[in-house]
């Protein structure tokens, strides 16, 4: 009989890690990417004996360079693939790079990147096809991503050629999956399939470098995945029976949550709902599918809304807010028996469980052992501190949609400050600059099996440095950038201080 306890178990000792999205690492390019300064990070943490680099999605982004909104849920995004590494393998020349743009120290430039990088890594393709393309390598990472290499290629190319649009305003013969449309994709436009291709088997080979690294450094990474896809992307495009939606393509209804003391008309996140119907009866092939594939990525995923395995708020598309939605359960058990429920499949996951249907979800994670989470910031001011006594819960200070530590507890402070006087221990205004460092050690010293701080947490950063609010389109959203000086030996230091101090290794 298999324990799932002991197969989903995230450490067998007191741990932690660091938060901190690829993008926002410091490079020469304007943006982080899978190269030296990867490298760099992986051994800031082992130096501070931190087991964990949690991560953000990957995956290709759609809009509004959020990673949480994609083209594909096993797309990369190509951004994130290191100049210096094609350089060092002679897939590209100095002169093919030129001269380096002044991009922001502080934050990524987006569509400056975009408008400069990518016309590189198109170039640095076009030399591996003509060059390399019948390399075993390459040969055997498109046949064994077969099952959604070929489809995003050509959702790529026809998404080019109908300017952009929403696959459901293609012309009828695009917005159709078929085998026949997709190998007629292939075949007339070879080449840029092919480049396409080639920009995924360059992230594959440099994520693999980067994975073996940290291996030999104790490192192990904590990918994420959320729980619903993008409406145009080309999983619902290619697989569109798994989806509620309408002859034309269109979705009968959309994701979202009901009101709360957040919001009294609900929220509408806007994807797509599942036939869990249809899921069931398939064996859940392509959700199994996809946690695989992430597993190639990272050593744990943390699913984003995973209580929408135990039920979920389904909203009418044609409704203007989420006041009238319903709450439709879904056969979340039955999905992690199949990717659980065979020693084959070595999925491991933290269940991000925050919300309505908490209650609801619990009672799955514990069947198969997964450990939930537990936001410092929402619990630490609450009558009683029985959160820090969980043992089986991955405590977080914050996550990327949350404020920093010093930003949250400055703001608190402001608007309270007699609450904050009397529950934190000793003190004193100068509390108000190292809060982070108080925080942190509260955390550390917890039960908490597994304690995760992001980067901006640890360095001491107040609101400048959030990486996200929520339920917002604002452009500095996902921009944040690290510093070279941000990776500095006196945060090593003092970390190691906290981690022999907590018992946590």
């Amino acid at each position: 009989m298999i324990s799932y306890r002991k197969q989903n178990q995230i450490s067998t000792t007191r741990s932690s890690g660091i938060l901190l999205h690829i993008t926002s690492l410091p490079s020469s390019y304007g943006i982080g990417d899978l190269g030296h300064s990867s490298r760099r990070f992986i051994d800031f943490l082992s130096e501070m004996n931190q087991k964990f680099w949690q991560i953000l999605p990957t995956n290709d982004p759609e809009n509004f360079n959020s990673p949480y909104d994609a083209n594909s849920a096993f797309a990369q995004n190509p951004l994130l693939i290191s100049l210096d590494l094609l350089l060092e393998e002679n897939i590209l020349s100095k002169r093919e790079v030129g001269k380096i743009p002044n991009f922001s120290k502080k934050s990524v430039e987006f569509e400056k990147v975009k408008e400069w990088k990518y016309p590189i890594l198109d170039k640095a393709a076009s030399n591996f096809y003509y060059d390399k393309a019948e390399s075993t390598k390459y040969k055997r990472f498109c046949i064994q991503n077969s099952f959604w290499l070929d489809d995003y290629a050509a959702f790529k190319i026809i998404k080019k050629l109908q300017g952009n649009s929403s696959w459901k305003d293609w012309k009828t013969n695009y917005r159709q999956h078929n085998k026949e449309l997709v190998q007629s994709i292939v075949e007339e436009y070879t080449l840029e399939v092919h480049k396409i291709k080639i920009l995924q088997y360059f992230f594959y080979k440099q994520w693999q470098g980067i994975k073996v690294y940290a291996k030999k450094r104790n490192v192990e990474f904590i990918g994420d995945i959320p729980i619903y896809v993008s409406y145009n992307s080309a999983d619902v495009w290619s697989n569109s029976k798994l989806f509620k939606l309408n002859q034309n393509g269109s979705m009968k209804y959309q994701s979202g949550c009901p009101p709360d003391h957040f919001s009294n008309r609900g929220q509408l996140w806007g994807h797509p709902i599942y036939d869990w119907e249809l899921h069931l009866r398939s064996n859940f092939l392509w959700w199994e599918s996809r946690l695989k594939y992430a597993m190639k990525f990272v050593d744990i995923v943390r699913i984003d809304h995973f209580n929408g395995f135990a039920k979920y708020w389904e909203v009418p598309i044609r409704n203007k807010t989420a006041r009238k939605g319903k709450w439709v359960y879904s056969p979340g058990e039955q999905l992690l028996m199949q990717i659980m429920g065979t020693k084959k499949n070595s999925v491991k996951i933290i269940a991000e469980d925050l919300g309505a249907a908490a209650k609801d979800a619990e009672k799955i994670r514990k069947k198969f052992g997964i450990p939930g989470m537990t936001i410092l910031q929402y619990e630490y001011f609450k009558n009683d501190r029985n959160f820090l006594e969980v043992e089986d819960t991955v405590l977080y200070t914050g996550t990327h949609d949350n404020d920093t530590i010093i930003g949250w507890y400055l703001d608190l402070a402001k608007k309270s400050s007699k609450k904050v006087i009397n529950l934190i221990p000793n003190f004193n205004d100068s509390l108000n600059k190292e809060s982070n460092w108080f925080f942190m050690d509260v955390a550390l010293k917890s039960r908490a099996k597994t304690v995760i701080i992001p980067f901006q947490d640890l360095i001491g950063l107040g609101t400048e440095g959030r990486m996200n609010i929520p339920g917002t389109t604002d452009v500095k959203n996902w921009t944040w950038r690290a510093s070279d000086r941000d990776l500095d030996r006196k945060f090593i230091s003092r970390m190691n201080t906290l981690m022999k101090n907590s018992k946590r290794k």
